[in-house]
């Protein structure tokens, strides 16, 4: 253990809607990022409107989870009165800092006292950058670059201390530790942009390096397909095998991507990689001694790795952070999940005193022993397993489209949450 773990890393989870800002919440995210208008990398989420930033921050508050505003788009000239109006709705809401690298937000977000978390998109990876924009800037907080491995973040925590002292303490890294990668520097791609006119510098990259390419001569002779790889597709990364060198290694906020997911996904990966963390620092952390806890930790990260396979992947990878990573390429255009969901129906009556919701069947049928998986802006990810069903009051085994029936659920649902039936896959994956 080279003793500089102090503390527990903040969580920060994704959330690219209503219930999956819920969903992450009660899986035990420390905070949440969210976007909300047009000026934020994901474009192509549900986002937020700007109206719903004040209610996004204060249901992080009434979780004692922090709130952090994406802002990490390019800014246009004639974007700037829409970025002042954005960032003195953020300020009325109480948003605890804002992510971004453009210049003119991260000057805006400081005459306005907001704490600014400088974006991977500036792809800060070394120690000068950072005290150059700390001691120009007062940023505080740096969303390393991709590229960073671990020897390379311990490095920069050593000249950081070295060059500030004490001061350093004051200074906080972030980095992601799961979730999809790209295939450019810390996503910064101009291959949507020349194919199709859509930028992901502005957030709506249409992922073309995510499909399969063929190779024509210009002669017109020959022509190749790249094997079986999807050659510009990364693999998502993972970081849960190894999770306790990235505590070790100091960092202050463990992120993981995925705006663009369900609430089942932030769900299950939020709630994993809080069980990971909280079982290092509570039974393993500073020891260095061979323990029946360590013991118990690895076999806790193996399971918890293959929870993690159970939703949306292109594979997995240990991105960076082992070194360049070399060959680790997705091998299919769709995701490698072990576990799939289908569209049950909807909730139309809750029955409080009970704990009874009633699901009208719209789509797939369910039976005694499947899972369900109940989503919605207020209810969030609840999954439960079918142990009683009942139609009109008698119990039933199986429940096909067209009928209405009543299941017990461990907690509140809401009318017009959406109701899917999840499954193992089994076979080849598609």
């Amino acid at each position: 253990m080279n003793g500089v773990i102090s503390r527990k890393p903040e969580l920060l989870a994704p959330a690219g809607d209503a219930a999956a800002l819920r969903a992450a919440l009660d899986a035990g995210a420390d905070a949440v990022y969210f976007g909300a208008g047009s000026l934020n990398m994901r474009k192509r989420a549900r986002n937020f409107q700007l109206g719903d930033i004040s209610d996004v921050a204060a249901a992080c508050r009434e979780s004692g989870a922090k709130a952090y505003l994406t802002v990490n788009t390019i800014v246009y000239e004639n974007e700037l009165d829409d970025l002042e109006r954005l960032l003195g709705m953020a300020v009325d809401a109480g948003v605890d800092a804002v992510i971004c690298w453009d210049d003119a937000v991260v000057h805006c977000a400081g005459d306005r006292n907001l704490d600014v978390h400088l974006s991977t998109q500036a792809s800060v990876s070394n120690s000068r950058s950072i005290i150059q924009r700390y001691r120009n800037n007062g940023v505080r907080r740096f969303v390393l670059a991709r590229e960073c491995s671990l020897d390379h973040i311990r490095m920069i925590q050593s000249r950081l201390r070295e060059q500030l002292g004490d001061e350093a303490e004051r200074i906080e890294l972030e980095a992601f530790i799961h979730g999809a990668m790209c295939v450019s520097v810390s996503g910064r791609c101009f291959m949507s942009e020349a194919a199709s006119g859509e930028s992901g510098n502005r957030g709506a990259c249409l992922q073309p390096c995510r499909r399969q390419y063929r190779i024509i001569d210009v002669e017109g002779e020959y022509e190749y397909e790249l094997g079986r790889d999807y050659v510009m597709s990364p693999k998502d990364l993972c970081t849960m095998p190894f999770i306790e060198q990235v505590l070790e290694s100091g960092i202050a906020s463990l992120k993981i991507e995925g705006r663009m997911r369900s609430p089942e996904y932030v769900s299950v990966v939020t709630g994993a990689y809080r069980r990971a963390i909280d079982f290092w620092h509570d039974h393993v952390g500073d020891s260095v001694e061979p323990s029946a806890e360590r013991s118990e930790f690895e076999i806790l990260k193996a399971e918890l790795t293959e929870e993690l396979r159970t939703v949306f992947n292109r594979g997995f990878s240990s991105g960076f952070y082992m070194g360049k990573p070399v060959g680790e390429w997705t091998k299919g255009a769709n995701s490698q999940a072990t576990r799939r969901k289908e569209t049950v129906g909807v909730v139309v009556n809750y029955y409080r005193k009970v704990g009874i919701a009633e699901i009208r069947v719209q789509g797939a049928s369910f039976g005694i022993g499947d899972e369900l998986v109940i989503q919605g802006p207020t209810t969030g990810n609840l999954v439960l397993n079918v142990e009683s069903m009942q139609v009109d009051h008698g119990e039933v085994k199986s429940a096909d489209k067209g009928m209405h029936v009543a299941v017990p659920v461990p907690r509140r649902v809401r009318v017009n949450d959406a109701v899917f039936r999840r499954f193992d896959i089994t076979g080849v994956l598609s």
